[in-house]
C-alpha cells in the first residue's frame, strides 16, 4: 500500500511537544521580568529549530513548532480575539489519571462585547515554521466551539449578541480571517483541536451542558456549521483535519465515552479531510463509530498514548489497527499519538526520550503496516 502524498500522513502527530528545560526557564524569567520578549523569542526560535529537526530526523512528513510559543493550547489563541476573556470557571471537573482523580475548576471564557480580530494571531508563528521546515509545516488552532462551550449563553454578552445566531456568525467571521491569512502565508496543513465533540460523548458532561441551558443533542450540528463557516476562507489546496480530545491536563483526562453519540455528524457534516481520534484506552470506546467514516476521509488512530511513558508494542498496535479496519478500510486509516505531549507548557508526565521513542514507534509501525508514512 502506497504512502500518502497528502496529509494526514500514515505516521502523523497531533502537534504539541515537550518543552526543553531552557525554554521553560526562559518563560519563568520573563514572568519575573528578568528577560525581554525579544530575548524570549530568540530562545523560542532556537528551540523550535531543534524540535523541527528532531521531527524530520524521525521521518515525519509533517512537522509543527511543538506549540513552543504558547502557555496553553487554546487560551493564547482565543484571548487574542477582541472581547474574549479568560475568567474563573464555575464548574468543577474531575480529571482522571491512572493514579487517581484530580479535582480542579478549569478556566472559562467570556465574550464581553463584539468579537474582533485586531491582528493576525498565529500567522507569524507559522511563517517562521515554514521558513525552517523541510517537511510539510502544520499549524494547529483551537476549535471555535470552545468560545461557546466553556460558558454557554450566559457567558456571552446579551447587549452585543441578543441572539446566538449573530454570535456564531461573528465568531465564524473572525476565525475565517485567521484561516484566510494563514492560507495566504503558505499554510497548506491546518489542524483544528476540538474537545467538545468528545465531551458530548460523556453522559456526565452532557448533564452539565443541560445545566448551562444547552441541548447536547443539537450542539453537534450547531458546532459543525460553525466550524464549516469558519474555514470557508481556506485555499482550495489546504488540507484541514480535526483532533478530538477528552482532556489532556498533564496526562489527566476529563471525558469518557465512545464516539457513537456524535459520530454521524462528526464524520459527515464537518468539511474536513481527516480526524485525529483518541483511541489509546477504553475511555474512548470501540472502533464501531468508524463505520460512519465516508469515502475520501481519513481516520488517524491515536493508539499511542502521550499520557505516560510506557511504550506500546508493535504487535499490540497492529492488532488494534486490524480491529479498526473491520469498520473502515485500511487505506483510510493512519497512526498517531492520541494527543499532544504538552497541551500546557509543563507538559505530560514522561521524559523527552520517552516522547521520542513513541514518535519513532509511530513511524516504524506505519511503514510496516502501510509500506510508507
Amino acid at each position: 500500500m502506497a504512502a500518502r502524498p497528502t496529509p494526514p500522513f500514515r505516521a502523523d502527530h497531533v502537534g504539541s511537544l515537550l518543552r526543553p528545560a531552557k525554554l521553560l526557564e526562559a518563560r519563568e524569567q520573563i514572568r519575573r521580568g528578568e528577560i525581554t520578549p525579544e530575548q524570549l523569542k530568540v530562545i523560542e526560535d532556537a528551540a523550535i529549530r531543534d524540535v523541527v529537526k528532531l521531527q524530520e530526523d524521525l521521518g515525519l512528513k509533517a512537522v509543527t513548532d511543538g506549540e513552543f510559543r504558547r502557555t496553553l493550547w487554546h487560551m493564547d489563541f482565543l484571548t487574542s480575539f477582541a472581547n474574549v476573556k479568560s475568567v474563573p470557571g464555575k464548574v468543577k471537573a474531575r480529571f482522571h489519571t491512572e493514579a487517581g482523580e484530580i479535582e480542579r475548576t478549569p478556566s472559562a471564557l467570556a465574550v464581553t462585547g463584539k468579537l474582533g480580530r485586531p491582528r493576525p494571531i498565529f500567522v507569524e508563528h507559522f511563517k517562521f515554521l515554514k521558513s525552517i521546515a523541510k517537511s510539510l509545516p502544520k499549524q494547529t488552532i483551537p476549535s471555535p466551539s470552545i468560545v461557546h462551550f466553556r460558558g454557554g449563553r450566559e457567558a456571552i454578552d446579551r447587549q452585543a449578541y441578543p441572539t446566538l445566531d449573530a454570535f456564531y456568525a461573528d465568531l465564524a467571521r473572525v476565525y475565517s480571517e485567521e484561516v484566510r491569512d494563514l492560507g495566504a502565508s503558505g499554510c497548506r496543513y491546518l489542524q483544528i483541536d476540538e474537545v467538545n465533540f468528545a465531551y458530548l460523548c460523556d453522559p456526565k458532561l452532557r448533564g452539565q451542558v443541560k445545566d448551562l441551558g444547552e441541548d447536547p443533542d443539537t450542539l453537534p450540528a450547531t458546532y459543525a456549521k460553525l466550524i464549516n463557516d469558519s474555514i470557508r476562507s481556506r485555499p482550495e489546496d489546504m488540507t484541514i483535519c480535526m483532533h478530538l480530545c477528552r482532556g489532556n491536563f498533564e496526562g489527566a483526562w476529563m471525558a469518557e465515552g465512545g464516539y457513537e453519540p456524535v459520530a454521524e455528524v462528526l464524520f459527515n457534516a464537518i468539511e474536513v479531510s481527516g480526524y485525529f481520534l483518541e483511541y489509546d484506552s477504553d475511555r474512548a470506546g470501540g472502533f464501531e463509530p468508524l463505520r460512519f467514516l465516508p469515502k475520501g476521509k481519513m481516520a488517524v488512530l491515536g493508539l499511542v498514548t502521550s499520557k505516560s511513558g510506557k511504550l506500546e508494542t508493535k504487535d499490540g498496535l497492529k492488532r488494534r489497527i486490524d480491529q479498526a479496519a473491520t469498520f473502515a478500510p485500511l487505506d483510510q486509516l493512519a497512526l498517531s499519538p492520541q494527543c499532544g505531549f504538552a497541551s500546557g507548557e509543563r507538559g505530560n508526565k514522561l521524559s523527552l526520550s520517552q516522547q521520542i521513542a513513541k514518535l519513532k514507534l509511530v513511524v516504524e509501525v506505519a511503514r510496516e503496516v502501510w509500506g510508507g508514512v
